[in-house]
């Protein structure tokens, strides 16, 4: 005689689908009875608070907030006036071989790229300098770079 062609697996998988599908057949008789008995209460209704959470309580009519439809604004925002002038700073790496370095400004401690064509006066390592910023490729580049 053949040996089976069903696996352990295969049988194991049939069994757990048989018993999920009788525990649903049970689970909604149960409902049933429970509706025609008038055991089973539903709420018609699911109430959403002001944090948008569900409750089965009406939310309170004094939290809710007024807003007033005139003060929605549609759109991106308008950018505040960035400064792009007049900047001090410290020269904190400059390799002259490569042509780039980069400038530390002491009040935010942010880096800038500087490269060589942008700059007025010849700089070095612990220079002074004054420059503007510009937005790079990558960020904020300091141009029109020149010693203090």
């Amino acid at each position: 005689m053949a040996k089976s062609q069903q696996t352990f697996n295969k049988l194991e998988k049939e069994k757990k689908r048989k018993k999920k599908r009788e525990d649903k057949i049970k689970k909604m008789l149960a409902r049933k009875e429970a509706k025609e008995s008038g055991e089973l209460v539903t709420n018609e209704f699911v109430y959403v608070d002001y944090n948008g959470n569900f409750t089965d309580t009406k939310p309170d009519p004094s939290e809710k907030k007024k807003i007033i439809a005139s003060n929605i604004v549609l759109g991106v925002p308008k950018r505040e006036d960035v400064k792009t002038e007049g900047f001090i700073g410290k020269v904190n790496f400059f390799d002259h071989s490569k042509g780039f370095g980069f400038i530390i400004d002491p009040e935010s401690q942010e880096k800038y790229f500087v490269h060589i064509s942008e700059c007025i006066d010849e700089i070095n390592e612990g220079d002074k300098v004054e420059f503007d910023i510009m937005k790079g490729a990558k960020g904020m580049n300091a141009v029109k770079v020149k010693k203090k």
